[in-house]
């Protein structure tokens, strides 16, 4: 099994000279394997890179697997020109919302006069799937679908593939106290191989933004520890974050851990994992 991260950033794009290493594009991670085809995390403006690797032939066929539906984590699916052709299928998993369907939710931004087109509008074969608490099977892999403290609907996935465990958590609002963690993350989180986790705040910037629906690097690393988890990356990074202050995140992290624990590492684009 092989992941490829096309897209890291939370909250908004922002490609500059000074973020050019860990890359600027928002959340959106492949996951590959011999013979299956594509998972994909999230689909971000990292979205489109990942498009320019797959066919435009009408052949493409992917499983989409979306956390939720804020702006950064589906702002790629209008830029996506795989799945824009006749015969190509894009499967996509999501949320149960609150009111309305998954797909009304996604036609709702992605319509004039906010964008040219609606979702009905593009060539391929486009079929949304609501999830909250569910496990089911794509190709080899089993998939688990849990929700994940957020502000608005949210779930995380657990994928597993001839033993391997990936874990992708993309947004996860801790608690204030930064101590206890919720019952179905640690379900997502056991034992896995790679756990894909929200890191988008210092200490410092939690105590300012708490209820902003994400968590602290070191909230992160107590997940990590307490769901035993093999590998962590830190992830959804904020938009303020130039390589050079992510350098100093991770070196800190690793330093916090003290060499116990999981292995620590950021997640940046391009950046390619083997399980």
């Amino acid at each position: 099994m092989e992941l490829t991260f096309y897209g890291v950033r939370g909250s908004c794009p922002c490609p500059s000279r000074e973020n050019a290493r860990y890359g600027g594009n928002t959340a959106c991670v492949a996951v590959t394997a011999a013979g299956e085809e594509p998972l994909v995390f999230d689909l971000g403006t990292g979205l489109r890179a990942f498009g320019d690797t797959q066919p435009l032939d009408g052949s493409f066929s992917a499983t989409a697997l979306v956390t939720h539906i804020h702006w950064d984590h589906v702002q790629g699916l209008p830029f996506f020109p795989p799945a824009d052709r006749p015969g190509a299928r894009l499967r996509i998993y999501g949320p149960q919302p609150e009111s309305g369907t998954l797909r009304q939710q996604i036609d709702d931004f992605m319509r004039p006069p906010y964008f040219p087109v609606r979702i009905g509008d593009l060539r391929g074969d486009y079929s949304f799937h609501e999830v909250l608490k569910d496990q089911f099977r794509v190709g080899e892999a089993d998939v688990m679908v849990r929700p994940v403290p957020h502000t608005g609907v949210t779930v995380g996935y657990r994928v597993t593939w001839h033993g391997r465990v990936v874990t992708y958590i993309s947004d996860h609002q801790a608690p204030l106290d930064l101590e206890t963690v919720a019952e179905p993350v640690l379900e997502l989180a056991e034992s896995a191989d790679l756990l894909i986790h929200d890191a988008q705040y210092t200490s410092a910037e939690f105590a300012e933004k708490s209820h902003w629906g994400h968590c602290t690097v070191d909230y992160a690393l107590r997940v990590a520890a307490q769901a035993g988890v093999r590998r962590v990356a830190l992830f959804h990074h904020d938009p303020a974050h130039d390589d050079e202050e992510l350098d100093r995140i991770v070196t800190d992290a690793r330093a916090a851990m003290g060499g116990r624990g999981p292995e620590v590492i950021a997640a940046s684009e391009g950046l390619r994992l083997f399980l």
